[in-house]
């Protein structure tokens, strides 16, 4: 049964970071690009970072880039969403993505609020 399991959201004040954490089982973790993406309450869900299969290439939407960092550890099947500078208009859920085949998988969601 395919999982994506994430973790690490929370509350922070503008300025702050977190990093997120994502544990997938249940496929074979390295034949997978592996995403990031987030929802805004009111706006459709948005691609945050994606990373390709070994880690070594990562695309960004504009918002993220120079503040977000994905990476992941295949020893680990995991992939992280190290986030800085946060600002308030980063609060969402963050979800965990990837394709399997034609299908996307989701994780449940981690809130992340921005706020002082």
């Amino acid at each position: 049964q395919v999982q994506l399991v994430e973790s690490g959201g929370g509350w922070v004040q503008p300025g702050g970071s977190l990093t997120l954490t994502c544990v997938a089982s249940g496929f074979v973790f390295t034949n997978h690009a592996m995403n990031w993406y987030r929802q805004i309450p009111g706006k459709e869900r948005e691609l945050v970072a994606a990373s390709a299969t070994h880690g070594h290439t990562a695309n960004y939407a504009a918002f993220a880039r120079g503040r977000f960092t994905i990476s992941r550890d295949n020893s680990k099947n995991t992939v992280y969403l190290q986030m800085n500078h946060l600002r308030p208009d980063d609060t969402a859920m963050y979800y965990c993505h990837f394709i399997n085949g034609f299908k996307d998988q989701w994780g449940q969601g981690i809130q992340v609020t921005v706020a002082s």
